[in-house]
C-alpha cells in the first residue's frame, strides 16, 4: 500500500507535456520517423543501400584522407560503437571500406573509404539529395527552414553534452 502511494505520489509531480507540446511531440516522431523511412527506402532501390551507410560513407568522405578512428565515426555517426561495428564490417565486406591499425604509437583502428566506396557514394548521393529535397525542403518556406535549422542546432546542442558520464550513443 505505501509503495502504490509513493508511485502516485511521484506521478502526480512529473510535469506533463501540455496538449499542445504532446501534438508537436507526435507530429516530430512521426514526420521524422517517415523521412527516415522515405530516404532509407529510396536509397535501398536505386543503390542497395541502407541510409545508415550511406551516412557512414559521406562521414569517412567528408574526413581528412577519407579516414577515421572507429570512436570517432562512430561520434560523427551518432550509432553505439556494436552497430557501428556490424555496419563496418558489411561493409567492409562489400569493399566500400577497409580497417587499418592505427600508425604506431596511436590506439584504435581506422576505418577508412576505398575507392569502391566513393564511386558507391557517388551513385547513391543523387538519390539522396533528390530525396531530401523533395520530402524536406521543398515543403518548406526558405524562412521555414531556416527556423528549423535553428531548432535542430538547439536541440542538438542540448543533447549532445560534453559532460563526464554522458549517456551517449557512441559511448555506449
Amino acid at each position: 500500500m505505501e509503495d502504490t502511494r509513493t508511485a502516485r505520489s511521484s506521478i502526480a509531480k512529473l510535469r506533463w507535456l501540455t496538449d499542445e507540446q504532446q501534438r508537436i511531440w507526435r507530429f516530430y516522431v512521426h514526420a521524422t520517423t517517415l523521412l527516415e523511412d522515405r530516404v532509407d527506402r529510396q536509397l535501398q532501390r536505386s543503390v542497395n543501400m541502407p541510409h545508415s551507410y550511406y551516412r557512414l560513407l559521406v562521414t569517412l568522405a567528408e574526413s581528412p584522407h577519407q579516414r577515421l578512428q572507429m570512436t570517432e565515426l562512430a561520434m560523427q555517426a551518432k550509432i553505439t560503437r556494436p552497430r557501428l561495428s556490424h555496419a563496418v564490417a558489411r561493409l567492409e565486406k562489400n569493399d566500400l571500406v577497409r580497417r587499418e591499425e592505427a600508425p604506431s604509437g596511436k590506439r584504435g583502428k581506422y576505418t577508412v573509404l576505398t575507392e569502391q566506396g566513393l564511386e558507391a557514394l557517388t551513385r547513391a548521393a543523387p538519390t539522396y539529395a533528390t530525396v531530401v529535397q523533395h520530402a524536406l525542403f521543398d515543403r518548406l518556406t526558405p524562412q521555414q527552414q531556416e527556423f528549423l535549422g535553428v531548432i535542430m542546432q538547439i536541440v542538438t546542442d542540448g543533447l549532445q553534452t560534453n559532460r563526464a558520464g554522458a549517456d551517449l550513443p557512441w559511448l555506449r
